[in-house]
């Protein structure tokens, strides 16, 4: 996730003094001088023994952390061989800015397969060459590749057209210029300018601009307010339906109008605040990227009069019976709170097919959860087969609702971060209280009964995995007595019991109370490393394919530790013989020393797909020890991987190693058998070899021979 300076934060107002601010200042209203502590959710989920909801369960989060680039891309690189020509490659996938390039010519065979900078390597949009008289030809001392396009085609611009007709280009600006190697959420920078749909009409928009960017949540003013309309501001994530790019609604023939509730609010003309907008985002637009990953929704089958249930968007922990009471057109329907009082005030929302809340009829009764009665409605229990028949109307078919009974791997007690509906500014820690189909009961720690209770959807773009907050330097409001509040205090009293006032131990508390100013940026160089490799040369062990080794790339990284490590190790996986036994050692590897992400993997074998979390370091420090204990754990040398790029001879000595010794020193300690062959022993001695010993090892080494594929094995390889 990306992180954010300090300057640009937003802090709630009003916050009470035992809320920290993750190290961020904060202004504090209160008489008291009660001391701030910083919440940590390390320890708070140790000592209370909590679970936190996986990371993948939020799926907004996860697109945003996914690069700009897409696999399949197509880009010019410039040949190591000869810097003054290029050649053609495709992006097979992407960790952060490292890009996994192949050239072109190369089909399917990831052999040649080589990781690249986006801010360090010479790359161009397709075309560049072109534009700009350079040559394109394949690397000079690439013989293979030469021959392989040689033999089909007579030149290679013949194969150039083949090659590119019907791709697609990595766009130009995420390859040069401001916006270089930046993810799609770092793309919207304050200032930015897009359109958003007003929330009771759908044909309606108006520019917002862009005030704050929190991990791709957006702090958004509408265009003709200024500083004393802060209290109008919206927050929405990036990636929702209602935002739209500048000038999408005139190209799509929809009214530019600023909301109803506002147009009191500025005196002067707002066609001028329009203008102002749209010259703002012209001087600096918003890369369409932007809005790649946003979904077109899909058309619905509700019709005027039918009922259905929904979370009341007006009254909290409230499920209600609403009706349809207006279509607009195959995507959008209105949505109208039942209510049988005299003179009652409508009260309804713009709904679509995956508007979050909205359930079939007898939702509520199969999931064991309350339903609210109109208001009006005489009879004591709500039966809505009779009030159905009262009002002469019918359900809305289950059709109508897409996988209502989804929960997405949430579970009761887990731990996330998630939105104070009544602050929209404030992100608390929130414990899951009960699941019911798609739906979410949250309580909010840190927020006052009861408004310290809310009901989300799973799909919810306003909930957060454990840390989210803490990434993007943003300010979590904790529990009421967060438990590390218990530590901080044993360490302010106990110097007042040493009897020397100037021991060392006085200072240290003053320091951990004090708020704190941290650059983000400097505080995120823990969580990068440089570049891990792959050493081919070492010994691979039991479990692993030395010929599918010899094809990995020699390095991955930098980057960010979790997802450097990631990358690594579903390469392992799939360069096992059995990939999912490999999976199985890497579910067991676990040190209580580590700070550690869990993240999930998966394995093919044979048509079957596994999967399992797997717990990776987060810190550049521990990455040495995490690579050499998985190194162990597989029963390999212990550099096969590692931060330290073995040139020649393998530290280790494995090339002169047996597979027993490494079996019995990396692997599960199984008895030493006699060496045989004449192979020394730890004495020093000849054992003295027996017959039927010889022949089971000649029977073993021949068939290893005959299962190993000769095209893999790199000359002069050690095993």
């Amino acid at each position: 996730m990306q992180s954010r300076t300090q300057e640009q934060l937003l802090a709630p107002t009003a916050v009470k003094s035992h809320y920290p601010t993750n190290g961020k200042e904060e202004e504090v209203k209160t008489d008291s001088m009660e001391e701030e502590v910083e919440f940590n959710w390390e320890e708070y989920m140790e000592e209370t023994g909590a679970n936190a909801a996986p990371h993948t369960t939020f799926k907004h989060v996860e697109i945003s952390l996914q690069s700009s680039f897409q696999p399949g891309m197509k880009l010019e690189v410039a040949n190591k061989s000869s810097p003054d020509t290029y050649w053609v490659a495709t992006i097979i996938t992407t960790c952060g800015q490292l890009l996994l390039l192949r050239f072109s010519g190369y089909g399917d065979d990831r052999k040649a397969d080589f990781w690249c900078d986006v801010m360090t390597a010479e790359l161009h949009p397709v075309g560049w060459c072109t534009q700009n008289n350079k040559t394109l030809m394949p690397p000079e001392d690439n013989i293979y590749l030469r021959k392989a396009i040689k033999e089909k085609y007579s030149d290679w611009t013949e194969f150039l057209i083949q090659d590119l007709t019907g791709s697609r280009t990595a766009p130009a600006n995420l390859l040069e210029g401001p916006l270089r190697g930046k993810n799609t959420v770092d793309l919207i920078i304050d200032g930015s300018v897009l359109e958003l749909q007003d929330v009771s009409d759908p044909f309606l928009y108006w520019p917002v601009r862009v005030m704050q960017n929190v991990g791709g949540r957006l702090r958004l003013r509408y265009a003709g307010l200024t500083d004393d309309h802060q209290a109008q501001d919206t927050w929405l994530f990036y990636l929702d339906v209602r935002l739209r790019p500048l000038g999408w609604a005139l190209e799509n023939s929809f009214a530019l109008e600023p909301p109803r509730e506002l147009r009191s609010l500025r005196s002067s003309d707002w066609q001028q605040a329009l203008e102002e907008a749209r010259l703002d985002g012209q001087r600096s637009p918003l890369p369409l990227e932007v809005f790649k990953d946003h979904v077109d929704l899909p058309k619905h089958s509700f019709k005027t009069g039918m009922k259905l249930e929904m979370v009341s968007p007006w009254e909290q922990l409230q499920i209600c019976p609403v009706s349809v009471t207006r279509v607009y057109n195959e995507i959008y329907f209105q949505v109208t709170l039942d209510d049988l009082s005299v003179d009652v005030k409508p009260q309804f929302v713009v709904c679509h097919t995956h508007s979050p809340g909205i359930l079939p009829v007898q939702w509520c009764l199969k999931n064991g959860v309350s339903l609210e009665r109109p208001r009006g409605y005489e009879g004591q229990d709500f039966d809505w087969a009779d009030y159905l028949k009262q009002s002469g109307t019918e359900a809305a078919p289950d059709a109508c609702f897409p996988d209502t009974w989804q929960n997405r791997g949430f579970a009761k007690d887990m731990w996330l971060e998630a939105v104070n509906p009544h602050r929209p500014a404030e992100v608390c820690v929130a414990q899951i209280t009960q699941v019911r189909g798609r739906l979410l009961w949250l309580r909010l720690e840190g927020v006052v009964k009861p408004l310290s209770e809310c009901i989300v959807d799973v799909e919810s773009m306003d909930i957060f995995p454990v840390g989210w907050c803490e990434a993007n330097a943003y300010p979590l409001t904790p529990p009421l007595k967060p438990v590390s509040q218990k530590q901080k205090k044993i360490a302010v009293v106990q110097p007042e019991k040493q009897l020397a006032p100037s021991q060392p131990l006085e200072t240290t508390p003053v320091i951990h109370c004090q708020p704190v100013a941290m650059d983000p940026g400097a505080a995120n160089g823990r969580y990068c490393c440089s570049k891990i490799y792959v050493n081919h040369r070492c010994f691979s062990g039991p479990y692993l394919n030395k010929g599918r080794i010899a094809e990995l790339p020699q390095a991955v990284g930098p980057g960010k530790c979790t997802l450097v490590l990631k990358e690594l190790l579903s390469m392992l996986i799939n360069a096992a013989y059995k990939p999912g036994r490999v999976l199985k050692e890497l579910q067991e590897l676990e040190d209580q020393s580590w700070d550690c992400q869990e993240e999930t993997l998966k394995a093919k074998y044979k048509g079957k797909t596994y999967r399992s979390t797997i717990r990776i370091v987060r810190l550049a420090d521990q990455i040495p020890d995490f690579c050499r204990k998985v190194c162990m754990k597989l029963q390999c040398c212990p550099n096969l991987f590692s931060p330290v790029l073995v040139t020649d001879k393998c530290p280790e000595n494995c090339s002169v190693q047996t597979k027993t010794k490494y079996t019995y020193y990396y692997g599960k300690k199984r008895k030493l058998s006699k060496p045989i062959g004449g192979e020394e022993t730890a004495e020093g001695e000849l054992a003295k070899p027996t017959r039927r010993r010889k022949k089971r090892k000649a029977i073993f080494v021949q068939k290893k021979r005959r299962s190993s594929a000769v095209d893999y094995t790199p000359a002069g390889s050690p095993q």
